[in-house]
């Protein structure tokens, strides 16, 4: 057991070494390709994924888990698993698109809704090739994901832009037409009424043809009106502005709009305070309250009830970014509700054109919200109609405030930072546009939201939560599936905490009078500010 000699071998790694060097330096040049890569794909927004059909095991890129709002260490990939964050409406065109190309080697390519983690919606492209072995066998799936939603948004913008920009066209083409017969009717009108008029006071009454006489002359009168209503919706109306406190013009003439409405219908007149001065023609506002009333009348089969508020309201340049049909500035608010028949989306889109009526042959014109709408352009102000089918019509018309020739006044509070919070928001809203820009409103505002397109998918993510509370539901009232109302009842089981603010291009009275929400709990009226909102939700959040 005694060592008397040693025995070795020597051997030359000298090309080893210096393969493992090289094979170094690729590697950190992979590892340096792969982190350009990343970003690369996090700059465009898209993401790659690999799926193993063999194995069932899918791959990710970082970017892919960042669309879904999710990371490596808290969830694993899957066909089904990915599933979940599909938009319900879209999961079975998920499914059947990737068995498609599976089935028959073609390459995908389709758009799907996605439900991030943290609850927002993201429109996603999704693009994909099958890979065959040498006998056609599918054996793994690979492709890319990209978020396009900012490219949706400025599409849909694009798209709605020149909708108004069509819309604006066709209506300055048609008040062209409308005011130059207008013009000439009028003159002939008033040959035919003189003549009738000289005709009539040179006969007795008890003349036969006196009475034929005398239907030409209300004849001719009731042209007349229809050719002022033509010229006020060309903005060719002759007016005499004057500067008016809005409150007192509405109340001169509720004696009138009661007779007119007629006693079956409950006319609520809320005034707003301290409403700012506006320089108009008080005879067009008495045009604009008739027109509307008469029209609200319509709409209501036997009782209802028709309101008129007056508000002040201030549109900054980030609200009016996304509503360029507005410019900034000071306004007065004068709304018009009724709790009526409502509209439907194609009514509402032809609503304001000379002659487009939907009461019976012999019962309207066509011309009153014509009128209406011309005369608010002649006074460079805006209107919008927020109506559905079975839940009446708003009317909402924004005057320019009326400053007096002076320097308009900075408002002390127009600088002042809107009040910021951390606490979780319900976001429920089925108008996909007003989604998108109320979730960016929240996020500024620096909550943590759950975005939901309907009262079903709110119900899902409250349930599915896994956070510590929901503090707040902010709601639309009149939705698909179920109301608002119902929705925050049926929350209340789950977080019987939770804060409730509603919201609605209605106003909160007629939405009370419709009995789909409560009296005295907290509403906020569409369109609002990010100011606004921000000031809306402390006092919500912070009520006690």
């Amino acid at each position: 057991g005694k060592p008397v000699n040693v025995t070795g071998m020597l051997t030359d790694i000298t090309d080893r070494k210096l393969a493992e060097d090289a094979l170094y330096e690729v590697k950190s040049e992979k590892s340096e390709l792969s982190e350009k890569l990343n970003e690369a794909q996090h700059v465009a927004m898209f993401g790659s994924w690999d799926w193993n059909l063999l194995t069932d095991k899918v791959w990710w890129s970082n970017e892919t888990y960042l669309i879904f709002g999710v990371t490596p260490q808290d969830f694993v990939p899957s066909f089904e698993e990915n599933g979940k964050f599909i938009h319900p409406d879209d999961l079975e065109m998920y499914g059947k698109s990737f068995e498609h190309s599976i089935q028959t080697g073609e390459p995908l390519d389709v758009q799907l809704r996605l439900i991030a983690r943290d609850g927002s919606l993201k429109n996603c492209q999704a693009n994909g090739k099958v890979v065959q072995d040498s006998s056609g066998k599918p054996i793994r799936f690979i492709g890319t994901v990209m978020d396009i939603t900012d490219r949706k948004r400025a599409e849909e913008e694009k798209t709605k832009l020149e909708a108004q920009f069509h819309q604006a066209q066709k209506m300055e083409s048609v008040g062209r037409l409308a005011g130059g017969v207008a013009h000439d009717f009028n003159n002939m009108l008033a040959v035919i009424m003189g003549h009738t008029e000289m005709a009539l006071m040179k006969i007795s009454p008890e003349n036969p043809q006196y009475t034929y006489l005398e239907e030409i002359r209300k004849a001719s009168e009731r042209s007349a009106y229809l050719t002022r209503q033509l010229l006020a919706f060309a903005s060719k109306q002759i007016v005499a502005p004057k500067v008016l406190d809005l409150n007192e013009t509405v109340e001169s003439t509720l004696s009138m709009l009661h007779k007119m409405i007629g006693e079956n219908i409950k006319l609520n007149w809320l005034p707003g305070k301290g409403v700012w001065p506006i320089k108009m023609d008080p005879s067009q506002i008495d045009q604009i309250l008739a027109n509307l009333c008469v029209n609200s009348r319509d709409a209501i089969s036997d009782v209802g009830t028709i309101t008129i508020e007056t508000d002040n309201i201030v549109f900054d340049e980030a609200y009016c970014s996304t509503h360029p049909d507005i410019a900034p500035g000071d306004y007065v608010q004068l709304s018009i509700s009724d709790n009526g028949c409502g509209m439907d989306r194609e009514t509402l889109a032809n609503v304001f054109e000379p002659f487009f009526t939907t009461k019976e042959v012999g019962k309207g014109t066509g011309l009153g919200l014509a009128t209406v709408y011309g005369i608010v352009k002649q006074n460079k102000g805006y209107i919008n109609v927020y109506s559905e089918q079975g839940f009446g019509a708003t009317f909402a018309i924004y005057l320019h405030r009326y400053e007096g020739g002076t320097e308009k006044e900075q408002s002390d509070g127009a600088q002042e930072k809107a009040p910021h919070g951390h606490e979780t928001i319900l976001l429920v809203e089925d108008e996909p546009a007003i989604l998108i820009m109320t979730t960016m409103m929240l996020k500024q505002l620096e909550y943590t939201i759950l975005a939901a397109s309907s009262p079903g998918q709110a119900i899902h993510l409250a349930e599915e939560y896994a956070g510590d509370e929901i503090h707040l539901l902010l709601t639309d009232v009149i939705m698909p599936e179920i109301n608002g109302n119902d929705l925050a009842r049926n929350l209340l089981t789950v977080y019987p905490h939770i804060k409730i603010l509603f919201m609605s291009g209605y106003t909160s009275n007629v939405i009370v009078h419709h009995g789909v929400i409560d009296e005295g709990v907290h509403f906020i009226r569409k369109p609002f500010l990010i100011k606004e909102l921000a000031y809306k939700l402390r006092e919500v959040l912070d009520e006690k």
